[in-house]
C-alpha cells in the first residue's frame, strides 16, 4: 500500500470517527442538554492541552526533519569525497588511476542498485558494501608514489577516503528510525487525548462544528504521518535518494 494512500485513509480515518462519535453522542444527549454550559476549567484544559501537544508534535517533526536532512548530508558527502578520490587520481600513472576509478566507480555502481534496496527493505548496509570501499583503501594506501607531484596527492587521497568512510559509517547509523517507541506511544495518547477533549466541549451536530471537528483530528493525522514518514528517512515515501552518486557517477546508471 502506498505510503500517500496510508496518509489519505488515515484523514478520512480520523475525520469519519471524530463525525461517527459526535452524532452518536448528540442523538444520546438529554434533551434538556445545553452545549453552552461547558464549564470554564474544561475550556481552559482543552486550551492547554493542545497548546502541550502542539509544542510536542512541533519537536517530534523537527526531530526527525533534522535527522532526514543529516542522512541527506552524509549521503552527499559520501558521494563527494568517492568524486575527489576518483579525479584526484589523475596524478597517478595509468594502470594505478584506472584500477583506482574502476574500483570507486563498482563501489558507487553497487551503492545504488544493491545496497539502497537493502537500506529501504531492511534498515541496514551490507558487508560487500564494507569490502569494495575497502578495496579503494588498499588501492590507494599500497601504492607508493614516484615522485613529489604524486606525492603531494597521496595525503589529499587518503583524507577523502577517510571521509568517504566516516560518511558510510553516519549512513549505516541513521538506516533505522530514529524515534524511540515510548515517545510514539505519547505522540498517539497525545493524539487520542487531544481529539477526545473536543467532545468534553460538547460539540454540536451543526455543519460548521462539524466541518472543524473533522480538520482538527484530520490535521493530527496529517502532523503524524510526516513524523512517520520522516522517521525511516531512507525507506518510506519522502525518503533520501542516492541522486548524489547518480549525478556524480552518471555512467553508473546506464
Amino acid at each position: 500500500m502506498s505510503d500517500w494512500l496510508v496518509l489519505v485513509l488515515a484523514m478520512l480515518g480520523a475525520c469519519a470517527v471524530v463525525v461517527v462519535i459526535t452524532l452518536v453522542r448528540h442523538k444520546r444527549a438529554p434533551e434538556d442538554e445545553d452545549p453552552s454550559e461547558t464549564p470554564d476549567v474544561i475550556e481552559y484544559m482543552t486550551m492547554w492541552i493542545g497548546v502541550v501537544y502542539a509544542i510536542v508534535l512541533g519537536l517530534a517533526i523537527a526531530g526527525v526533519w533534522e535527522a532526514r536532512s543529516s542522512a541527506e548530508d552524509h549521503v552527499q558527502a559520501e558521494a563527494q569525497a568517492l568524486h575527489e578520490i576518483s579525479e584526484r587520481v589523475r596524478v597517478y600513472p595509468p594502470d594505478v588511476r584506472d584500477r583506482i576509478r574502476d574500483d570507486v566507480d563498482a563501489y558507487a555502481g553497487y551503492v545504488v542498485h544493491t545496497e539502497w534496496k537493502r537500506m529501504a527493505d531492511d534498515g541496514s548496509v551490507t558487508d560487500r558494501g564494507a569490502e569494495l570501499l575497502e578495496k579503494i583503501r588498499a588501492d590507494v594506501t599500497d601504492y607508493r608514489p614516484a615522485n613529489d607531484f604524486e606525492a603531494q596527492a597521496y595525503q589529499p587521497l587518503l583524507d577523502q577516503l577517510a571521509a568517504a568512510d566516516e560518511a558510510r559509517n553516519a549512513r549505516a547509523d541513521s538506516t533505522g528510525a530514529t524515534m524511540p517507541p515510548v515517545v510514539w506511544w505519547g505522540l498517539l495518547a497525545g493524539a487520542v487525548i487531544t481529539v477526545g477533549m473536543v467532545f468534553a466541549l460538547q460539540i454540536r451536530r451543526t455543519r460548521r462544528e462539524l466541518v472543524l471537528a473533522g480538520l482538527f483530528s484530520a490535521t493530527i493525522a496529517f502532523m503524524l504521518f510526516l513524523i512517520w514518514d520522516f522517521d525511516a528517512p531512507y525507506s518510506r515515501g519522502i525518503a533520501v535518494t542516492a541522486e548524489p552518486f547518480s549525478s556524480l557517477f552518471p555512467h553508473i546508471t546506464g
